[in-house]
């Protein structure tokens, strides 16, 4: 996820505060994982920079002075094209999970037992983002459904692997 991109897209909405923009990234993309303070100020110097938004006011405080930025028209072009961009499907041609087991079959582990293990992990936060699903709000729904699409992929993945554990092993120690 471009963080830039969809702090500029919130701001397209309205001027904020740094704290308000950390606010509602969280609220809205960030369940799992928040931004830090920091990653928002420094990402925001950093727009400023790149003449993308600009200090619209700067209003006293109980600490440091609080700016409020507005999206300059090149934020809003910038925005827009990374929009339009399609982004690049990730295959994940050569990912974790495939190095473990090639790992554990070389170093004479049990590869099935590595496959059980995250085969129950696999299944326990399906478990997890179905209850979360159906306890939210349309996006979250969304959000859940993206991952529990992935992670039935895995499954397979997982499923073909044990099948074709002991071949796998031939070709890896050959």
């Amino acid at each position: 996820m471009s963080i830039s991109h969809t702090l500029l897209g919130l701001l397209e909405t309205g001027p904020r505060h740094g704290y308000d923009l950390k606010q509602t990234f969280d609220q809205k993309f960030g369940h799992d994982r928040p931004l830090h303070y920091g990653q928002v100020y420094s990402t925001m110097s950093r727009l400023l920079k790149n003449g993308l938004v600009e200090v619209e006011g700067i209003e006293p405080g109980g600490g440091p002075e609080r700016k409020r930025y507005a999206i300059t028209d090149a934020g809003i072009t910038d925005v827009a094209q990374w929009l339009a961009r399609p982004e690049k499907p990730e295959p994940y041609l050569q990912n974790t999970l495939y190095t473990k087991v090639v790992l554990a079959l070389l170093t004479g582990r049990d590869a099935g037992e590595l496959l059980d293990t995250q085969r129950s992990e696999h299944l326990r936060l399906m478990r997890e983002l179905t209850r979360r699903k159906t306890e939210g709000d349309l996006a979250d729904q969304l959000i859940c459904d993206h991952a529990l699409f992935h992670l039935e992929a895995d499954l397979r993945w997982l499923e073909t692997a044990a099948a074709r554990l002991d071949r796998l092993a031939e070709a890896v120690r050959a």
